[in-house]
């Protein structure tokens, strides 16, 4: 199936999920706003490597910029289809040491993960409707939906993006579907030296490795094409939720 005339904004895919799922999109027929909020560089070469992208600079903490960034993509294509919340952040503390989770650190997790997503949204969902059949996807983590996870802080974060895309599916269809991909490990450069926690997966999912950036935009893309699917969240995690 064909995205062409579709347009795709992907949020923090300097890199990563993100670039890999803007590749995907645009592999498809879309033509994608690659985003970030520091990362410029490393941004515009993913966008001037897809045909038809452009890149838009902007952080999703911030709800006027959430709104310049939609802007800026109906003043540049004209239209909205597909938005894919992926930005996101996190601080690796173990889950042991409540006091390394600070008060800061959670405001600034739980703003950039939870409110980034929901700022993002809710700029695009006029352009969205007007689309016919909008579609949002967002990316959360299987440490949402299990005890596990970078910090508690980021795994609460995710759990409450699981449950707001559950809500947003409610409120917004039928115009528009919302569902979420939940990816265990996957090997981006977040995730670079996380070596322990690489062997742990390998040893306990059934599929026996880890992933890579690939295997979440597969799952976006089969949601994003799956016109009768709402409300879903798709763990994409090698089995690894199964152990």
């Amino acid at each position: 199936m064909s995205l062409a005339g579709k347009v795709a904004v992907v949020t923090g895919s300097s890199s990563g999920i993100g670039a890999a799922v803007a590749r995907s999109l645009a592999d498809a027929g879309a033509r994608v706003v690659v985003n970030s909020s520091r990362s410029v560089a490393s941004g515009q070469a993913v966008a001037d490597s897809l045909p038809g992208a452009c890149y838009l600079q902007g952080d999703v903490a911030d709800d006027a910029a959430c709104q310049a960034l939609v802007a800026q993509t109906l003043a540049e294509f004209g239209r909205l289809d597909i938005l894919v919340n992926n930005a996101g952040t996190t601080e690796v503390i173990p889950h042991e040491d409540l006091a390394a989770a600070t008060d800061e650190i959670w405001q600034h997790i739980l703003t950039v993960n939870v409110l980034g997503t929901w700022h993002m949204t809710r700029a695009s969902v006029p352009a969205l409707r007007a689309a016919g059949d909008g579609v949002v996807i967002n990316v959360t983590s299987v440490a949402g939906l299990r005890p596990t996870g970078s910090s508690i802080p980021y795994a609460v974060s995710k759990a409450g993006i699981n449950h707001l895309t559950l809500l947003l599916a409610k409120a917004l269809g039928p115009q528009i579907r919302v569902n979420a991909v939940a990816p265990g490990l996957v090997d981006t450069p977040w995730t670079a030296d996380w070596d322990a926690a690489r062997d742990r997966v390998r040893a306990q999912a059934p599929l026996g490795r880890t992933g890579v950036p690939e295997d979440v935009a597969d799952a976006v893309l089969g949601l994003v094409l799956s016109g009768y699917v709402t409300g879903q969240v798709l763990a994409v995690d090698g089995g690894l939720s199964l152990a």
